[in-house]
C-alpha cells in the first residue's frame, strides 16, 4: 500500500493518525510525500483553499472532523503556505514514519510555520538532517519523482491511500479503504462494479 500526502493538507494530518495505527498493526504502508499543487495543475483544478466560500467551509470542516476524532489541530500562521521545504525535509529524512509524524505535529499540532528552511531548522536538527539537505538536488528530485509517479497513478487529491490500483481519497474515506482491504472483492461486485463502467453524460449549460 502507498499513502500519498502533502503537509499543506490538514486532512492528511488527520488521516496520518489512522495510517499510524495501520503501521502499528503490521500493515505495510509506504508514506509518499507529493506536491498537491502539481497534482491540481495536472488536472487543471484549483485547490479548495483557493475558492472563496469553499475555503472557509474546508477549514471549519477539518476542525470539526478533528474535534470529532479527538485529534488536536491548530492552523499554522498562514494557509495555504509553501509546503516544499517541509516535503523536502521529509525526503531528506528518508520519509520515515518518525519524520512524517514530527513534521505533521510541527505544523498541525503546534501550529508552527513550515514554509522556509529557516522556520524548519530546529525540527531538521532534531531529525538529524543537515540544514543544506532540504534544498539539495537529491531532495528536490526525490520529491519530483514521487509527485510524477502519483500523477501517473491517477492520484487526484490528498490524502490518498492506494490499495493495489484502487485509490481512496480523503480522510473520510478511510473506513471504506479498510473495508476493501478486509474484502478485496468488494469493488468488483454488484453495483460497485457497475458504476465504474457508467458512461459520462454530457453536461449542458442552462
Amino acid at each position: 500500500m502507498r499513502w500519498y500526502f502533502d503537509f499543506i493538507s490538514p486532512f492528511s494530518y488527520l488521516q496520518w493518525q489512522k495510517v499510524k495505527r495501520m503501521l502499528d498493526a503490521g500493515h505495510a504502508v509506504e508514506p509518499v510525500p507529493i506536491v498537491f499543487a502539481a497534482v491540481l495543475d495536472a488536472l487543471g483544478q484549483k485547490g479548495p483553499a483557493e475558492i472563496p466560500g469553499k475555503r472557509e467551509f474546508t477549514y471549519r470542516h477539518v476542525l470539526w472532523q478533528a474535534g470529532r476524532e479527538g485529534v488536536p489541530l491548530v492552523f499554522p500562521p498562514s494557509h495555504p503556505f509553501n509546503p516544499l521545504p517541509a516535503l523536502r525535509l521529509c525526503i531528506a529524512a528518508s520519509c520515515g514514519a518518525d519524520a512524517v509524524d514530527a513534521i505533521f505535529d510541527w505544523i498541525w499540532k503546534s501550529g508552527r510555520a513550515a514554509d522556509t528552511s529557516e522556520a524548519l531548522a530546529p525540527l531538521a536538527d532534531a531529525l538529524g538532517v543537515p540544514p543544506d539537505a532540504i534544498a539539495s538536488d537529491a531532495a528536490k528530485s526525490g520529491l519530483r519523482t514521487r509527485t510524477d509517479s502519483a500523477i501517473a497513478a491517477h492520484v487526484h487529491g490528498v490524502p490518498t491511500l492506494a490499495i493495489g490500483e484502487a485509490l481512496f481519497w480523503g480522510n473520510d474515506a478511510h473506513e471504506f479503504a479498510l473495508a476493501c482491504l478486509k474484502d478485496p472483492g468488494l469493488l468488483g461486485r454488484g453495483e460497485m462494479a457497475r458504476v465504474a463502467q457508467l458512461p459520462v453524460g454530457i453536461r449542458r449549460k442552462a
